[in-house]
């Protein structure tokens, strides 16, 4: 039997490689947007909402699940503590290193090395979630391509926005550099209600 406290973080890793490997073949992608369009798609056939308003309200979603599965999978007290004592360390050893002090120096290289095992830990921890988080995302934003507006749609309230500083753009026409419009409005509102959830659950960043 595998494992899962020793192998869970490898196989959350091998997983979440293999999620993001599923983006590059076309039938997976329009396979799982047709049916979270029998889901999502009614909200903009029937109810007419904007496309641009259901990434507000996807984005709002997705920061709501995400900042929940960090909670309560991650151990936010113990990784404030290791960043504390690394920053305690790095002090020390610097201040060592400034006195020439070869016994103290060789001593905290040993107690270095113990500390760089509990920061390993805590990274391995968090591939747990981001596969979780993943499998909920991956979804929507094949959704969100399977419904995208053509490249050079007319600009409307059914398939663009009005951006700052840009003005009024389809939404899968690029917006900055290469990134497309949909892309910047989904990056702005998960990242804006993010900070407000992660906030209010008293949660730090990864």
């Amino acid at each position: 039997m595998v494992d899962l406290k020793k192998h869970g973080p490898t196989i959350a890793l091998l997983f979440t490689m293999l999620v993001m490997l599923s983006y590059g073949i076309e039938w997976v992608r329009v396979t799982v947007g047709a049916v979270m369009d029998m889901m999502l798609g009614p909200f903009i056939d029937v109810f007419g909402v904007p496309f641009f308003v259901m990434i507000l309200i996807l984005s709002g979603i997705t920061g709501l699940y995400s900042s929940l599965v960090q909670k309560y999978t991650i151990n936010y007290e113990k990784m404030q503590e290791v960043q504390e004592k690394m920053r305690e360390f790095q002090k020390e050893f610097r201040e060592a290193q400034l006195s020439g002090d070869e016994k103290k120096i060789k001593k905290l290289e040993g107690k270095r090395d113990r500390m760089m095992q509990d920061q390993l830990e805590i990274s391995r921890q968090q591939f747990t979630p981001m596969a979780i988080i993943l499998v909920l995302t991956v979804p929507i934003f094949f959704w969100l391509l399977f419904r995208l507006p053509p490249v050079g749609a007319p600009v409307s309230i059914a398939s663009g926005i009005v951006l700052p500083f840009i003005g009024a753009v389809s939404l899968s026409d690029v917006a900055f550099w290469i990134v497309p419009a949909w892309i910047l409005w989904y990056m702005i509102c998960s990242l804006t209600i993010s900070q407000v959830i992660r906030k209010s659950l008293n949660i730090g960043g990864i």
